[in-house]
């Protein structure tokens, strides 16, 4: 056990992760120059596409230190923007040390601070590591400064770096042996392992990746889920290397993987402990939390019949991200489908786009929200999840929503124009500090649903990409909310509605209006879109007939010709309003929420 490190790679977007990742695996020779590519820890199409890291990734490395002993390094490269904070928080529980990576071009950011704190909650070593110093725009002293401030290192302690060209790599390596300590645990105590990750693979079944803390696994022993309280056989153990690799047995401090042949992903829960049945632990592992889904949406098959298929999607997808949860519901107008938490809009068209290419689900999505409580007249609390949910006005006491602490790292130049947004979202500035005279450290509280369409797209925008963003739950408030519906000629569109506070109902439902006149195709008969509060409509727009001209033979003669064709296509226009129904398009449900474009 001496000999082992695991550690985690903790940083804001962009700053390098997954690129220093590669120089590592390169510097260690645990990838063949052959097989080397860029990003190498990330094996989905739409992680390369988009540069960000959407899933840990954990592999061993070997290292030979200048000692001579030969050291093994369990690596977990971890996601850096604010909706995959739960898969930072997993895997530092499997680790005893951090890399903190600062781009030394940018400066501490907010998930910079957020991530420190997770790791610091968990009481991880950290090794500041300052990369890209090879970039022409690399502020090297000022970021330093920044660096000792935050964590009150010394200025020797950080290491300088860059992913790019190799630089510096041999002095984290050392820092890895030399700071980092060696796990803790009894290999003679019973089995005791963190589950912190699993996949699905169509053939082997469910892989859970463990860290053991105490004990010995062996390949072919019964183990127990303590979660679940049911018993398997490892029918294969092993490391993770590019490819997993058997083992034979598994000590205390490595990091592994285990096939038990299970098929229902629901018998695996990340954060359960794994056991012996012949021998089993006195009590689960404990401080991993369940994750708290912020955004909830529906997502509906496009067919009524491919609903199992959309089921079995998600529950595959579940493993591969347990900080998705969804339940079954339905909807009159999109019949029956799941409503979905998520952890934010990234979070979210991240599903529907691995729906739609793992599983090749086309699905609708409907307007995303979050979760509010409401108080009756009676004394009931009840979680409302979607707009339909809420009980009539009259029998309304209060309605609480919930509340975050957003922390915004920005330049002074771009206070003015910050504070305004988080002012038109009814936040209130509760904190302003400098952390150097050109950076400067907001603190809003801010109702979640007002952050959880545009404000980060906003947000970048006016800054010009420099702010940057961060939030953590705080609690549930009273506010004065409304339900708003939109009606299509007078029927209610269900997917379309959704809770608003009164002071911007107006406004809102005048934008939602407009808006679907642009996105609705005209029909052969009109259309009338209007916003409702219970009866009273607040909002109207029309979209006028398509109109075919039934009087183009009619040449010459009296006008009561003309007339009569008109007053027969009239006639059929108000039947075919009576009966006929409007499609919404999808694009029309996500589109419908970018109002200020």
């Amino acid at each position: 056990m001496k000999s082992i490190r695991n550690f985690c790679v903790i940083a804001h977007i962009d700053h390098g992760k997954s690129t220093l990742s590669d120089r590592l695996l390169e510097y260690t020779q645990t990838i063949s120059e052959r097989n080397m590519k860029d990003q190498a820890l990330d094996d989905m199409d739409i992680e390369r596409e988009r540069g960000i890291t959407i899933k840990s990734h954990a592999i061993q490395l070997y290292y030979k230190h200048d000692d001579g002993v030969d050291y093994t390094f369990n690596l977990i490269d971890t996601p850096g923007h604010v909706d995959f904070s739960y898969e930072v928080s997993r895997s530092i529980a499997a680790c005893e040390g951090a890399l903190l990576l600062v781009d030394a071009s940018q400066g501490i950011q907010a998930q910079t601070i957020s991530n420190l704190y997770l790791a610091i909650e968990h009481d991880l070593e950290i090794i500041p590591v300052l990369n890209k110093v090879d970039m022409e725009s690399a502020m090297i002293d000022e970021v330093s400064e920044q660096i000792i401030d935050l964590i009150g290192c010394d200025l020797e302690d950080i290491i300088h770096a860059s992913g790019k060209t190799g630089f510096g790599i041999e002095n984290v390596m050392r820092a890895i042996v030399e700071k980092i300590p060696a796990p803790k645990g009894d290999p003679n105590e019973p089995l005791q392992a963190l589950v912190f990750d699993s996949v699905f693979n169509s053939f082997r079944g469910v892989i859970a990746y463990f860290r053991i803390l105490n004990g010995v696994m062996r390949k072919g022993e019964m183990v127990r889920f303590v979660h679940t309280n049911k018993d398997y056989q490892a029918d294969e153990i092993g490391i993770l290397q590019l490819n997993q690799v058997p083992k034979k047995k598994l000590e205390a401090g490595n990091v592994g993987y285990i096939i038990t042949g299970i098929k229902e992903s629901k018998e695996i829960k990340v954060g359960d402990t794994i056991t012996s049945a012949e021998n089993p632990c006195s009590d689960a592992i404990q401080g991993f939390e369940d994750v708290k889904p912020m955004v909830f949406a529906g997502i509906y098959p496009i067919e009524n019949e491919h609903f199992e298929d959309l089921r079995d999607s998600l529950e595959k997808l579940q493993l591969n991200d347990a900080s998705l949860v969804f339940e079954p519901e339905s909807s009159i107008a999109l019949g029956f489908g799941f409503r979905c938490g998520f952890l934010g809009m990234l979070h979210l068209e991240i599903i529907q786009e691995r729906l739609s290419r793992e599983f090749d689900q086309e699905v609708i999505t409907t307007v995303p929200n979050v979760s509010y409580f409401a108080y009756t007249k009676k004394g009931e609390k009840l979680n409302i999840q979607t707009p339909n949910d809420l009980p009539d006005p009259t029998l309304i006491d209060k309605v609480e929503e919930p509340y975050i602490r957003a922390q915004i790292i920005t330049k002074p130049e771009f206070i003015g124009t910050i504070m305004t947004l988080c002012m038109d979202k009814r936040g209130t500035l509760t904190k302003q500090s400098y952390l150097t005279t050109e950076r400067v450290e907001l603190t809003f509280e801010l109702p979640l649903a007002e952050i959880v369409f545009d404000f980060y797209d906003k947000l970048k925008s006016i800054s010009k990409g420099y702010a940057s963003f961060d939030y953590i739950m705080i609690d549930y408030r009273a506010s004065d909310l409304v339900k708003m519906d939109i009606k299509l000629n007078g029927e209610n569109v269900d997917a379309l509605s959704f809770l608003v506070h009164r002071s911007k109902s107006d406004f809102i439902g005048r934008k939602m209006c407009k808006r679907l006149k642009e996105l609705l195709p005209r029909q052969q008969f009109m259309i009338a879109i209007q916003a409702a509060i219970g009866a009273k409509i607040i909002a109207r727009e029309t979209i006028s007939a398509l109109r075919k001209d039934v009087t183009a033979k009619c040449y010459g003669g009296d006008i009561t010709r003309k007339r009569k064709l008109l007053e027969k296509q009239k006639k059929g226009k108000k039947k075919m309003r009576q009966i006929g129904s409007v499609q919404v398009p999808q694009k029309a449900f996500l589109q419908v929420l970018k109002l200020d474009e």
